[in-house]
């Protein structure tokens, strides 16, 4: 029996879905291996074992501190793991024992955040792109949820691809009762769901919404996220333009959540760098239509299940918007596709894969 850690900090956060869905499959398919799981102390009441294998403990080691650096390595030590598994790219550098990691993109080396300090992000980028270089080179193996982020990262930490395994991620269907959204009942919309940071390219999706409004003037496009500095510029931005149309719904309960990928009549993702694309298939399994963004690995994920879209081109993207609105027929044949699209991603099986991984390293 072999001694397995997995770092669960993320857990709670925006990315959490991947760690929570591999604890929760890997419950059900190891009792052969111990684990101990690894748990922000605000987080540690949040989550329960299922199996007698598995045991939490509290790590209050925040991402890129220097604590995590000293702090969580002493206790990964002390702890004598004969495996580790982060599934964030943050972790001790100087950790000596073996290791995988998930890294989920390279977005956060690519992409500003004008809701940071400028040149305070600008140092914390050049540490995250020196961290991935040497966290790629120390790992024994790294896992990719796509073959366009296995092929980018090789090339960007200079490392040989046969070291990276893919796993594919999965969706989960809400399972609530559908919960009406007061401000879009009777309403004809489109949606999107997730962060306004700028990679996600919300300016360009309101610029084309606006294009639309001249022909369908009662549209409405939802946002749904977080409310957060990034969308309030958003917000501001939205009014000074006059646009009219736009409802920022921000965080909403997964009941009415699933109502809104119910009755839009499109989910839009605009995205201009993504590792997975997790959104688009969560809309398909709930019938939307999905269009979206051509770029990095949406096309690999969503196959021919999307209308595509240059996302620096606004004029396009307003083109492809209206291709599904003015055709029902086009929406439903799309909302086929995706039903069936979706049938090639599971959870289980990414943690089924996740655990031969574990497997051979520790053999």
């Amino acid at each position: 029996m072999s001694k397995i850690v997995i770092d669960a900090r993320e857990l709670r956060t925006s990315t959490g879905r991947y760690i929570e869905r591999l604890l929760h499959y890997l419950q059900q398919l190891d009792n052969d291996n111990s684990y101990t799981v690894l748990l922000k102390p605000k987080d540690f009441d949040s989550w329960q074992p299922t199996n007698r294998k598995f045991h939490k403990l509290a790590c209050p080691y925040k991402e890129f501190t220097f604590n995590e650096q000293l702090g969580f390595l002493i206790q990964l030590l002390e702890l004598k793991p004969n495996l580790v598994h982060f599934g964030m790219t943050q972790q001790p550098i100087l950790y000596p024992g073996h290791v995988v990691t998930t890294i989920h993109d390279l977005t956060t080396a690519r992409f500003g955040n004008p809701s940071k300090n400028k040149l305070v992000f600008a140092i914390k980028q050049l540490v995250y792109k020196l961290v991935i270089k040497i966290v790629a080179a120390k790992s024994k193996v790294i896992i990719t949820p796509s073959e366009y982020v296995k092929d980018n990262l090789a090339k960007f930490a200079k490392i040989n691809s046969r070291k990276i395994a893919v796993t594919y991620e999965g969706s989960v269907k809400l399972d609530q009762k559908a919960e009406v959204v007061p401000e879009l009942e009777k309403q004809k919309f489109i949606m999107y769901v997730g962060r306004p940071n700028p990679h996600k390219n919300l300016y360009r999706l309101i610029s084309a919404f606006s294009e639309l409004k001249k022909s369908y003037p009662d549209l409405r496009l939802a946002l749904v996220g977080k409310r957060d500095s990034n969308y309030k510029k958003l917000s501001k931005w939205v009014k000074d333009k006059s646009i009219e149309g736009v409802e920022f719904l921000g965080f909403i309960p997964d009941s009415q959540l699933k109502w809104l990928y119910e009755n839009c009549q499109a989910y839009v993702f605009p995205s201009l760098s993504e590792g997975f694309g997790l959104p688009g298939l969560e809309a398909m399994r709930h019938g939307a239509p999905v269009i979206s963004s051509n770029a990095t690995c949406l096309p690999e994920i969503y196959g021919n299940a999307a209308v595509y879209f240059d996302p620096f081109d606004v004029e396009d993207m307003a083109l492809k918007i209206d291709s599904i609105l003015k055709s029902p027929a086009k929406a439903k044949n799309m909302s086929e596709k995706g039903l069936e699209q979706i049938k090639k991603y599971s959870w289980k099986k990414m943690a089924q894969e996740t655990l031969a991984i574990y497997n051979s390293i520790l053999k």
